[in-house]
């Protein structure tokens, strides 16, 4: 679990690509502190497990299902990657719940620079869009955003100055691609409200309500 503030911008060193596969080395600092094999990094937003680590770097690999469904596929040697490490139980909560499980990929539309402010329209498919909201909540490439604007096919959202040097979403351009992971909690919501429809009065005596 993740909360979406990103720690720090890692560089990539070395891609072995293999058959809808990849071995990524990445180069950084703050989250090598205590990793341990097995640990889980948010890479762009993306869950993905160390194994095997030094001093300076550390190096995950990308299944066929990561490989197809995330923006990890289009990396290259010196790319820069958003990191953070699986939220600590002891830390404060300042972002929202994320998983780094990602539910697709956006396509920035147009920028527009508002005083300190930079807005970003992101064009996402349509089946994500039911999970926006003005006001809630969305990760783009693991950081922690709060939705401003929603319409027919894509959501606005606003960079902070601090977001716009921490992150690399400030640096990303029209026509670029970015991993899209909906609230958590409105996915669940929506879980639930589907499922219910099969508690029938019957369901219901069976398991004694």
């Amino acid at each position: 679990m993740f909360t979406g503030i990103i720690e720090e911008i890692g560089v990539i060193t070395s891609i072995q690509r293999k058959p809808r596969a990849l071995e990524i080395t990445i180069r950084a600092k703050n989250v090598l502190d205590d990793v341990k094999r097995g640990d889980s990094i948010s890479i762009n937003g993306v869950c993905l497990t160390v194994s095997s680590f030094t001093n300076e770097l550390f190096v995950v690999d990308v299944i066929p299902e990561t490989f197809n469904s995330t923006t990890l596929s289009l990396l290259k040697m010196n790319s820069k990657v958003n990191l953070e490490r699986a939220m600590a139980a002891k830390g404060r909560f300042g972002g929202h719940f994320v998983s780094g499980h990602v539910d697709g990929i956006g396509v920035i539309r147009s920028i527009k620079k508002e005083t300190n402010a930079i807005s970003k329209k992101i064009e996402l498919n349509p089946t994500l869009m039911k999970y926006m909201m003005v006001k809630g909540s969305v990760s783009i490439d693991g950081t922690s955003l709060t939705v401003f604007h929603v319409d027919r096919t894509s959501i606005t959202i606003s960079l902070i100055p601090t977001t716009q040097s921490d992150s690399l979403l400030g640096q990303k351009g029209i026509g670029e691609k970015v991993n899209i992971e909906c609230d958590m909690l409105a996915k669940y919501s929506e879980r639930l409200q589907t499922s219910s429809t099969n508690m029938s009065k019957e369901w219901l005596q069976e398991h004694g309500f």
